[in-house]
C-alpha cells in the first residue's frame, strides 16, 4: 500500500478518504501529520513515514528533503504555483510534481477586480474610519472615476483573461505587460500590449500582478525602482505570489506617498504570518484568500488527490493529468 503524507495541511482528510472509497481505491494510505513546532525536521517526517506521495502547503520541498526520501514518487500540490518545490531536483530524482491550474481562476479574478473597486472607492478605508468614530467622507486620498483609467496587468494567463470583461464593464482601458504574448493576441481580448514593464508602470492607474514566482525572472520584480516609476495617484494590487514584490520597497512606497494605496492578498513571509504592511492605513490586506470559495476549495483537494491516485494506485497506473516537470519517466 502506497503511503501519502499530508504535512501541516490545515483541514482533516475526511473528504479525501471519502473520495478514495467512492473511487474504489483501497491501496493508498493517507497519513496526516501536523507539527508546527517541528519536533522532527520536515525531511525526517517524509523519510520516516516512507512516503511515496507528498502534499504540502508552505513547506519547502528541497533537494535535501528529496535526498532523505528514496521512496518519494510524487509531490502533489493543491495550488497553481509550485515555487515551494525544487523542480530541477525533483526531475533529477524522477519525482513528478503536479499542480492544479485554473482551479480558482474565477475566484482570484473577482478578488482582484474587487480590490480595484475597493481601492478606487475607499470602501475598506472608510469602514475603518467610521468604525473608529470618524464620520467624514473627505478623509484620505482623492478618488476619481474609473472610466478611461488604465488598468495595467503584469502577465496574462487565465486569471487576467477572466478579469477583462469585468474591467471593461467598468470603463477601464487594459494595458498588459506579457513578453510571451503578441500584440495581436492581446488585441483579441481588447487589451493593448506594453512593450516594457516600465511603460506599463508609467502609464497605468492600477498595476496588478498576475505572474508566477520564477527565481531570477519574477522574484522581486517590483522593487524600489519600479514603485518610483508608478504614478503617485496609482494603486498596486498583488494576488500572485508574495515574493514577486520586494516587500520593504512596497512599504516604503506606501509610507512616502510614491503610490496612493495597495491591496495585497499574498505576503513574502506567509509561514510566520508577519509583515510590515500590517497596520498601514493605505493598504488593504487579505490572508491569501483570493482563491477561496467552497467550490474551489474542494475542487483543489479533489484534483490533488486524483494526481496522487493516478501516480500511485495500481488500480489506475496512469500518468497524472497536470505534471509540471514533464521530463520525469513513469515506471
Amino acid at each position: 500500500m502506497a503511503k501519502v503524507l499530508y504535512f501541516n495541511i490545515d483541514d482533516n482528510l475526511d473528504y479525501e478518504n471519502a473520495l478514495l472509497k467512492e473511487w474504489g481505491i483501497d491501496d493508498l494510505e493517507l497519513i496526516e501529520i501536523k507539527d508546527k513546532e517541528y519536533k522532527k525536521t520536515f525531511g525526517e517526517y517524509v523519510r520516516d513515514t516512507g512516503a511515496e506521495g507528498l502534499v504540502v502547503e508552505y513547506e519547502q520541498v528541497t533537494k535535501e528533503v528529496m535526498d532523505m526520501a528514496p521512496e518519494l514518487k510524487i509531490v502533489s500540490l493543491q495550488s497553481i504555483g509550485y515555487n515551494c518545490v525544487d523542480i530541477d531536483a525533483a526531475t533529477e530524482h524522477n519525482i513528478c510534481v503536479t499542480n492544479i491550474p485554473g482551479f480558482c481562476a474565477d475566484e482570484v479574478a473577482l478578488h482582484s477586480v474587487g480590490f480595484a473597486i475597493d481601492l478606487a472607492r475607499k470602501i475598506t478605508f472608510f469602514d475603518r474610519t467610521v468604525q473608529s468614530g470618524k464620520w467624514d467622507p473627505l478623509l484620505g486620498y482623492q478618488t476619481y472615476r474609473l472610466k478611461d483609467k488604465v488598468f495595467g496587468m503584469v502577465f496574462f494567463g487565465e486569471i487576467p483573461k477572466r478579469m477583462v470583461p469585468m474591467l471593461q464593464s467598468l470603463g477601464l482601458k487594459i494595458l498588459v505587460y506579457a513578453p510571451t504574448k503578441t500584440k495581436e493576441f492581446l488585441a483579441e481580448y481588447g487589451c493593448e500590449k506594453a512593450k516594457t514593464l516600465d511603460e506599463l508602470l508609467e502609464t497605468s492607474d492600477f498595476v496588478s500582478m498576475h505572474c508566477p514566482l520564477i527565481e531570477g525572472v519574477t522574484y522581486h520584480m517590483m522593487g524600489e525602482e519600479q514603485f518610483k516609476k508608478m504614478k503617485k495617484t496609482a494603486f498596486f494590487i498583488n494576488t500572485a505570489r508574495g515574493s514577486v514584490v520586494d516587500e520593504p520597497a512596497l512599504v516604503k512606497a506606501l509610507k512616502e506617498g510614491e503610490i496612493q494605496a495597495a491591496a495585497i492578498d499574498v505576503i513574502e513571509n506567509e509561514a510566520t504570518e508577519t509583515s510590515e504592511l500590517f497596520g498601514l492605513e493605505n493598504c488593504i490586506l487579505t490572508p491569501h484568500a483570493a482563491f477561496m470559495s467552497e467550490d474551489a476549495f474542494y475542487e483543489g483537494r479533489r484534483r490533488c488527490l486524483e494526481h496522487l491516485a493516478q501516480r500511485l494506485s495500481k488500480k489506475l497506473e496512469q500518468r497524472p493529468t497536470n505534471i509540471v516537470n514533464k521530463e520525469v519517466t513513469y515506471e
